[in-house]
């Protein structure tokens, strides 16, 4: 087994004083390459915060988050950014959409930020819409767009830099049923047949239920993980 992230005692506070909260407690856990992992938890369980550390968004407390072995306090600034930017791709329950930009243009930004040319970014970006079969739609303005048709732009915007790992925020909060199945069914796609590791952070059961394994999280501690059957 490949560990592709890994946390130890892993401690995150915020404030001080008498104001002072202790979002996670000293949570240790591993995530193997591959694999599709639930953080569950109820609002205000630290299930978030776990993964914005995870996904170097963030930095703890205490404790120790290494990714591909290597641990993630060497990165500063500049290097600390562009591994993120390598490495993970994000879905978000909000499409934080620019949307008076094209779709396009939206899918694109991760490359730009990368400092890719333009023609290979537009190649890129193009080929991640295909994926998604949103070729039709790159022109559009992205406010113009349904919301399963947004999730999915958001969803080529997080592999057009063919990442390792995508977390997922309540991927599918936003979305009516039918239209949150067909998305959850593009993820887990990618997870199985591309072999990006799919971190999914929710309180919906049944969307964690389709996962290899779930974390729960409560008052910021792993309280126990349990396997697929």
């Amino acid at each position: 087994m490949t560990v592709v992230l890994s946390a130890t005692d892993l401690h995150k506070t915020y404030g001080r004083g008498v104001g002072i909260f202790e979002a996670l407690k000293g949570v240790n856990l591993e995530i193997a390459a591959g694999e599709s992992v639930a953080i569950v938890g109820k609002s205000g369980s630290g299930k978030s915060t776990l993964m914005h550390l995870l996904a170097l968004m963030d930095e703890p407390t205490r404790g120790t988050i290494r990714l591909e072995g290597a641990d993630s306090r060497t990165l500063r600034g500049r290097a600390r950014n562009r591994a993120r930017n390598k490495t993970f791709g994000f879905v978000f329950q909000q499409f934080f959409l620019t949307a008076n930009q094209t779709v396009l243009e939206n899918v694109m930004l991760p490359l730009k930020i990368a400092g890719v040319g333009r023609k290979d970014r537009r190649r890129r970006a193009t080929a991640a819409l295909a994926q998604l079969g949103m070729v039709d739609k790159a022109r559009n303005k992205a406010v113009n767009l349904s919301g399963g048709q947004k999730q999915r732009a958001v969803i080529a915007r997080a592999l057009v830099n063919d990442p390792r790992v995508i977390f997922a925020d309540e991927p599918t909060g936003n979305l009516d049923s039918a239209t949150g199945a067909a998305v959850e069914d593009i993820l887990f796609g990618l997870n199985r047949d591309h072999g990006i590791t799919l971190v999914i952070v929710t309180h919906d059961p049944d969307l964690a239920a389709r996962c290899d394994r779930r974390i729960y999280v409560r008052d910021g501690l792993v309280h126990d993980e349990e396997a697929a059957a």
